[in-house]
């Protein structure tokens, strides 16, 4: 025999204890929200990558050009001199719109029967990249002479292969190479080395001209001048003023009051009246 109880039980509304599922507005509305939120988080990401990409690039930039400078001008002291046996050359042109330059530097020598021979020879160039435009300029460094860099390793190989130039780096925008005569500087100079020179360049993202030719911000640019022959004698020429004539000297110190204020002065011309 089976007694069924029943009770009479109500159900009370928002009682403690019971669960309400969410509506569809309300799942659509907390979807909305959080995509808004997430996709701020992700500007705000991607802003602070990009400008620290961009420092770090602008370091390595600079970092990269100072030590290609100090490069050249390692070259520079360790070849140049005074006398007329060494030369150089500097030529500066345009290439698919890209400022390019060339610095050959040259040292001869006499053999024992006065014929003049090139002891060694360093050349600074930067060549226009034909396969991969968008990297911009190519900058090479060749060396050929008789006085081998490496005298193991350069031993048995022919002018052809001494003469190689070497990649240093890529993505060069800017590279700029002129001689000092005088206060001006000259783009193009053919004779022994001037008394410095100054190299110019940049990896910075380049903009173009009005005549077509590209260019990089002056702030962006790399610049070292570099001295050539910092040991030899330097001429100084002291002008005289009118003040510095009427000094006294050490001798005329001990003269009487009256003789060294006398010192100086204008003597009267006497007429005859």
């Amino acid at each position: 025999m089976i007694i069924r109880l029943e009770h009479n039980i109500k159900k009370i509304p928002n009682a403690p204890g019971m669960r309400k599922g969410f509506s569809l507005a309300e799942v659509i509305a907390a979807i909305t929200i959080g995509s808004m939120i997430l996709v701020a988080v992700l500007g705000i990401y991607n802003r602070a990558e990009k400008s620290a990409s961009t420092i770090v690039k602008k370091l390595d930039s600079s970092r990269l050009s100072s030590e290609v400078l100090q490069r050249i001008a390692e070259d520079l002291d360790r070849i140049t001199s005074s006398d007329s046996d060494t030369k150089v050359t500097i030529e500066n042109k345009f290439k698919n719109g890209f400022p390019t330059a060339r610095l050959t530097i040259t040292k001869n020598i006499k053999d024992s029967n006065n014929k003049e021979m090139k002891f060694e020879e360093i050349v600074w160039q930067s060549i226009y990249n034909y396969e991969n435009p968008d990297i911009g300029l190519v900058l090479y460094r060749s060396y050929s002479g008789i006085a081998l860099e490496d005298k193991v390793l350069d031993k048995n190989k022919d002018d052809l292969e001494l003469a190689r130039a070497v990649p240093i780096c890529s993505g060069v925008t800017l590279f700029n190479i002129s001689a000092l005569k005088g206060e001006a500087s000259v783009d193009r100079w053919n004779a022994p080395p001037p008394s410095g020179i100054t190299v110019t360049m940049s990896f910075a993202e380049p903009f173009k001209r009005v005549n077509g030719t590209l260019d990089v911000l002056d702030e962006e640019k790399i610049t070292r001048t570099i001295a050539i022959d910092r040991t030899r004698k330097i001429n100084f020429a002291i002008e005289t003023t009118e003040s510095s004539e009427n000094v006294a000297t050490p001798a005329q110190t001990n003269l009487p009051d009256e003789e060294r204020l006398s010192l100086g002065r204008p003597e009267k011309i006497k007429t005859d009246e």
